[in-house]
């Protein structure tokens, strides 16, 4: 990531802070600024305390580790500032999209969604902005989000963080990348590839099901097999990754595996040398950092970003600073 995105999200992270502390001291006061986002206004004061009710919904597996830090981050937040979060996932995007309308219907103060398939999610959010429901997209469908009508987009570029990890991969001195794909129809997956592709050159695809981790596993295997010239294989989930790991050592492959996202396995394999590197989208302050932004926006008609993303990514966990962030990692924080 360069260095001015990075000051970006510094600089909304701390006047979001900053605004949270003014409005509990002293409450909202002179004039209320437009609804930039789309949907209802916020009226002056509402919202306050226990009474804020916010419907976190995403595309997540059940159990998924990458998921569960996610819902750490919201629930956490949700303590903090006495609001009251309820979080939801579902991998299926029909199923997803009923679950936005269950919480229109119960009439939320606030909804958090992530967007694998933004197209199959579309009516449902702009559901909600006109009922008033403010909107944040989390992780998922930057390039959708405004256009939808949510307030701002929380997450990483994911074109950006592909670039990153294809430029990490060239310096090791890798030549042919393979990029596993394990989620059919999720376009940031397919962004990650292609900004690697962008910056690495010799890039091809497999796609897997990340469901099914023992077929995932051997498609792998017979991948880099097949293929002896590949030398990095980029998996785009920690599970993948472990599964990656396994698979190129019973090949007998050389090649290098680098992730996507953190969990205790990946940060066991990186001081051991399985992995290179992980790509740290931060996802905890995905589910965090949308409660602050509509309790601001609820309670002070305060927003995020400028019409642009907050970024919380991309970071990179290697053998130089796992140390530092395996603590939190265990703790389901990173």
């Amino acid at each position: 990531m360069t260095s001015d995105r990075f000051v970006k999200f510094k600089f909304a992270a701390i006047a979001a802070a900053g605004a949270l502390v003014l409005a509990a001291c002293s409450g909202p006061q002179g004039d209320q600024p437009s609804n930039a986002g789309g949907g209802t206004a916020p009226t002056p004061g509402g919202g306050s305390g226990g009474s804020l009710r916010v419907a976190v919904v995403t595309h997540g597996s059940a159990g998924d580790a990458f998921w569960n830090v996610v819902k750490n981050g919201a629930e956490a937040a949700g303590r903090q500032l006495g609001a009251q979060v309820d979080y939801k996932s579902d991998g299926d995007p029909g199923a997803q999209a009923k679950l936005i309308d269950n919480a229109i219907a119960q009439k939320v103060d606030g909804l958090v969604v992530s967007m694998a398939n933004p197209d199959a999610l579309r009516t449902s959010i702009e559901n909600a902005v006109k009922a008033g429901i403010p909107v944040i997209t989390i992780n998922s469908g930057e390039t959708q989000s405004a256009s939808f009508g949510a307030l701002t987009h929380v997450g990483q570029s994911e074109t950006i963080a592909g670039e990153g990890a294809g430029t990490r991969l060239k310096a090791a001195g890798k030549t042919k990348m393979l990029c596993v794909i394990h989620e059919a129809g999720n376009i940031g997956q397919n962004q990650r590839c292609d900004g690697a592709k962008s910056t690495f050159g010799n890039v091809t695809t497999l796609q897997v099901d990340i469901n099914n981790p023992t077929d995932a596993q051997s498609r792998i295997k017979g991948a880099v097999q097949a293929d002896p010239s590949v030398d990095a294989v980029l998996a785009l989930n920690s599970q993948v990754a472990a599964g990656a790991v396994t698979a190129i050592k019973g090949a007998g492959s050389k090649a290098q595996v680098a992730t996507f996202d953190l969990n205790t396995d990946v940060v066991n394999a990186i001081k051991f040398g399985d992995i290179l590197f992980a790509v740290d989208q931060q996802q905890y302050e995905q589910g965090y950092l949308p409660i602050v932004f509509l309790k601001l926006y609820k309670e002070n008609a305060n927003t995020v970003g400028g019409g642009r993303p907050v970024l919380t990514g991309p970071g990179f966990v290697d053998k130089s600073n796992v140390d530092t962030i395996a603590p939190f990692a265990e703790k389901g924080t990173r």
